[in-house]
């Protein structure tokens, strides 16, 4: 089996990850859905659009000024404009309930399963680690050992969602913040991965993805920061 077949089945998998995640969450700790149908529908709307032009806006950026022709997606491109576009939305629109509670699980499932299918597709996903001569690094067929970063993120996203399914139950404020929860944990250790990857930097050793990955953690740590329950304690 090719690795885009592969890449395929596990983004396949990964969505379906990410349902039932959000399905178990949804028993364990419930955070219900603070809008009506009618604004329900152009969130979901808003969110799919953002995420779908984030995705290939950002991996394309990535994959050009590291000098490759193509058109690539991204995980965290679809992240930022998801979360800037549902952002901007509810700006324009005047909502200022947080939507984003029941999605923390999900996030965290799709990127842990997804990340393995990038893994397994090799050397022709473009999302390889550096050499290493640490005794996990993996040859992708080319003779070189490398940094499995994808598995690396996919463990630290696992572990989130571990953490996350512990901890939602018992606390309402991880249930209230727990997609900015989710969101700053990713920024933050996507940020630390990026140093592992051939990416060409942007601003110094810095990468799109560094960039995109501080963005993450600090609007994350701005609205856990400004959560208006917590204010009014």
């Amino acid at each position: 089996m090719s690795g885009a077949t592969l890449h395929t089945a596990f983004d396949f998998l990964a969505w379906l990850a990410a349902a039932l995640a959000g399905w178990l969450a949804a028993r364990i700790a419930p955070t219900p859905f603070p809008l009506g149908a009618s604004l329900r529908r152009d969130w979901l709307l808003v969110v799919i659009l953002g995420a779908a032009i984030g995705a290939y806006a950002f991996g394309t950026a990535n994959l050009w000024a590291s000098g490759q022709a193509g058109v690539a997606r991204s995980i965290e491109g679809a992240i930022f404009g998801g979360v800037m576009a549902v952002e901007a939305w509810k700006r324009a629109n005047g909502v200022t309930a947080r939507t984003g509670a029941a999605l923390a699980a999900p996030l965290a499932a799709g990127v842990a399963v997804g990340r393995i299918g990038c893994h397994l597709a090799g050397l022709e996903d473009f999302t390889y680690g550096t050499p290493t001569a640490l005794p996990w690094g993996h040859d992708f067929g080319d003779g070189v050992a490398r940094h499995p970063v994808q598995l690396y993120e996919s463990a630290a996203m696992a572990a989130f969602l571990l953490a996350y399914a512990a901890l939602a139950p018992r606390s309402a404020f991880v249930r209230r913040n727990g997609f900015y929860l989710a969101v700053g944990f990713y920024g933050a250790q996507r940020f630390v991965w990026e140093f592992l990857k051939p990416y060409a930097g942007i601003a110094g050793p810095l990468t799109v993805f560094h960039l995109l990955s501080a963005a993450l953690f600090f609007y994350a740590a701005a609205m856990i920061a400004t959560d208006p329950q917590r204010a009014r304690r």
